[in-house]
């Protein structure tokens, strides 16, 4: 005898309207001002503040660690002198020159990786010579070779941003999926148009790690480079801003100095690459926000 299964009867249930009821629930104001991320790191850095003055206080030395308050007043008095403005103003101009053309020899590097066999010899040949050489370790052979001046600044400059960025590049140039190469294939894209609308912006992600890396690469080479070359010549940035304090035993504006090397490391990061993410690889889905 074959048994069949009840079959229970459908029915609905109507439910009554949700009228007058709040969709959303406000959160209580702490959270919502938790939630922000400036706010959270400005508490960050008042709270390393406020270490550091009881810290400087409970020592007692000006010399060896100024305050905080005694650091914020050289700061501001160099700033509002202008002393500090040009300082900054000069590294900065050199900064940029030999970032640029790092990324233009990177770029350079890559692309031709990625389409040759002989150009993916060249940049795993150069990357494992140089990569590991420390781009300070390069500023005597700059002097001989250039002199005194931007030239040799800019040299080690871009030895210390092209080879992390030509790495971080080709290795988003490998992880591009065959789909999206097929797909640029298939529109007749070659050469330098495959890379520039295909490969590149699929390896965004990676392609900004390696710029951060390189922007962080670069500025602290180029202090510690402008300390040697500001003893030589006499002239120089921030770096010899550093050293010339250091030297008169103005710690306070030794460290006044190095806050302005933090104070724009900060901004380039929280604004400019920040932006740049969230413009591109954030809004596009590419990574988490």
């Amino acid at each position: 005898m074959k048994l069949i299964p009840p079959v229970r009867e459908e029915y609905e249930i109507t439910l009554a309207p949700l009228v007058g009821l709040p969709l959303e629930r406000e959160l209580p104001l702490v959270q919502r001002l938790w939630q922000q991320g400036w706010l959270r790191k400005t508490l960050i850095l008042v709270l390393l503040a406020v270490l550091w003055e009881v810290v400087a206080r409970y020592q007692a030395n000006d010399l060896m660690l100024p305050s905080f308050l005694q650091t914020a007043r050289a700061f501001f008095e160099d700033m509002a002198s202008g002393v500090l403005i040009e300082r900054v103003g000069i590294s900065l101009s050199i900064l940029f020159k030999g970032y640029l053309i790092g990324i233009v020899l990177a770029f350079g590097l890559t692309t031709l990786a990625v389409s040759t066999q002989l150009g993916r010899d060249l940049l795993s040949t150069l990357t494992s010579m140089l990569n590991p050489l420390p781009p300070i370790a390069l500023l005597p052979l700059a002097l001989l070779w250039f002199g005194l001046g931007q030239a040799s600044l800019v040299f080690v400059l871009v030895h210390s941003v092209l080879w992390p960025l030509a790495l971080n590049t080709y290795a988003g140039f490998l992880g591009v999926s065959e789909t999206q190469r097929m797909a640029g294939r298939n529109y007749g894209l070659r050469g330098l148009r495959f890379v520039l609308l295909i490969l590149v912006p699929a390896a965004l992600p990676s392609i900004l790690a390696g710029l951060k890396i390189g922007w962080a690469f670069a500025w602290r080479t180029l202090i510690a480079a402008e300390l040697v070359f500001g003893a030589s010549s006499g002239k120089g940035g921030l770096g010899w801003y550093i050293f010339q304090n250091r030297n008169e035993l103005y710690t306070d504006k030794v460290f006044a100095g190095l806050v302005a090397v933090i104070l724009i490391g900060l901004v380039v990061e929280n604004l400019v690459f920040a932006t740049l993410e969230r413009v591109t690889v954030k809004r596009w889905g590419m990574q988490r926000g």
